[in-house]
């Protein structure tokens, strides 16, 4: 059996070709989860547009509960990359083992609130009945997901924050093939399966996230990564690390829910402009999220080398190494920029919808298109926020950031009624305020001499 040195020094250094080491597998690691959301869609879109409609409320619902372990995970990467900064690997395994522990908490949280209080928060929010039965239904079979997303997410944290995200592709591919034919079997009743139309999206889900939780658990077992940290040594509760763990994740935990929440508050507010004007927003968070991999994967990469530098001792180097990565990251989404908006009809027609769906579609895209851009490079500074460990500044500027949005989208598509393409420029608010915010923080220098 392949073993890692445990010897190994797992400090980074401030390259080019180290944040695109770090950057390219987390990337595929975040493309293969967007892939199976778009999937879905396109599955689902051949069923009809109330249905393509509904998974966008159905989608952005579960992604609240995958923002929470986002949250986690982002905490948890924190304190495993300033850990191996300090090359204290011994630390990892104790973070690591802490991290599951308290991540099942909150699956068994999100499965009792997706029962007992999201029927009736839908049944009052929403206007169309067909819709609320469809939603309500289809989200009680997809968040026993969970437990298995959540520990997937930990493992991200250990990988990334050990510099070894190389091994994040083999649980990515075998997830996305897991969706794509248990996808297409369960919707529709091939290969000798069930037809089970829209809540067939929902248990291929499953069954996938589960397939790529045991495969790269296998993998992290036959490289030695286990034994190296010693990841599974002590199962015991551990009140020191959990307490340092949540210190540093609820904040992020809390920032990233409250950002879903009000993605899902923007779609309650769409679905009142009918079934179309849903379905067109749906297809636009499909593109805003694969579109969007390699600007988050950059992110990811911040949180990990700005931990990990200052863990080195190396603060004046932080505003260097933001720069760095702003411009790998920008370069990319412009590159996204001008192929979204040279072949729009292109990207749109996928979903299988009419002609008039496509065009109505298509200036709402060159908005998305060029909120990527400005996402591109706000994010990594927001994520620079979260290496430092200022974790509580994350949810202040998240708040702030949140409440301008919640304004506009009430405003505009609630009072004063206006098309979505005008809802849609929320998107220029909430990545502008992201920036200026978290630029003026890094900049401000408050940051320096934090210990976590």
């Amino acid at each position: 059996m392949a073993t890692a040195n445990p010897n190994n020094n797992l400090q980074l250094s401030i390259t080019n070709k180290q944040i695109l080491k770090l950057a390219l597998p987390i990337s595929f690691a975040i493309l293969v989860p967007q892939i199976n959301f778009i999937t879905n869609n396109i599955f689902l879109g051949g069923l009809g547009v109330d249905e393509l409609g509904a998974a966008g409320i159905t989608g952005v619902y579960y992604l609240i509960f995958a923002a929470i372990g986002f949250g986690l995970n982002n905490g948890l990467q924190i304190l495993i990359a300033r850990r191996a900064g300090e090359n204290r690997p011994h630390e990892i395994g104790k973070i690591f083992t802490q991290g599951i522990l308290i991540s099942l908490f909150i699956a068994a949280i999100g499965i009792l609130l997706t029962f007992f209080v999201a029927p009736s928060i839908y049944n009052s929010v929403l206007h169309e009945e067909k819709q609320k039965d469809m939603v309500i239904d289809f989200l009680k079979i997809r968040i026993w997901g969970l437990p298995f997303l959540y520990i997937y997410q930990m493992r991200n944290a250990l990988l990334v924050g050990t510099n070894q995200s190389k091994y994040l592709v083999a649980g990515t591919i075998a997830e996305t093939v897991a969706n794509i034919f248990f996808d297409y079997g369960l919707i529709y009743g091939k290969f000798g399966m069930p037809e089970l139309g829209f809540n067939g999206a929902a248990y291929a889900s499953i069954i996938a996230e589960a397939t790529g939780m045991f495969v790269v658990f296998a993998v992290i077992h036959k490289k030695g990564i286990s034994k190296q940290f010693a990841l599974f040594a002590n199962l015991k509760y551990d009140k020191e690390v959990s307490f340092n763990i949540l210190k540093r994740s609820s904040p992020l935990i809390f920032q990233h829910a409250i950002s879903l929440i009000s993605w899902e508050f923007f779609y309650v507010l769409i679905e009142h402009h009918g079934a179309r004007d849903l379905a067109i927003s749906n297809t636009m968070r499909n593109i805003f999220g694969f579109f969007g991999v390699f600007t988050w994967a950059f992110a990811a990469t911040t949180n990990t080398m700005v931990s990990n530098i200052i863990g080195q001792g190396m603060e004046d180097k932080v505003t260097a190494l933001i720069k760095k990565i702003i411009r790998l990251s920008c370069g990319l989404s412009i590159i996204v920029f001008l192929l979204l908006n040279l072949f729009p009809g292109l990207f749109l027609s996928i979903y299988g919808q009419d002609e008039a769906f496509v065009e109505a579609a298509i200036p709402v895209m060159r908005v998305v298109s060029s909120a990527l851009v400005m996402m591109s490079f706000s994010v990594v500074w927001l994520n620079a926020v979260t290496g430092t460990g200022s974790t509580r500044i994350n949810l202040l500027i998240e708040a702030i950031t949140i409440t301008l949005y919640c304004l506009y989208v009430w405003v505009t598509l609630e009072k004063l009624n206006l098309p979505i393409v005008i809802g849609w420029m929320s998107e220029w608010v909430y990545w502008g305020s992201i920036f200026l915010l978290s630029y003026w923080y890094i900049r401000s220098d408050r940051w320096r001499g934090r210990k976590i």
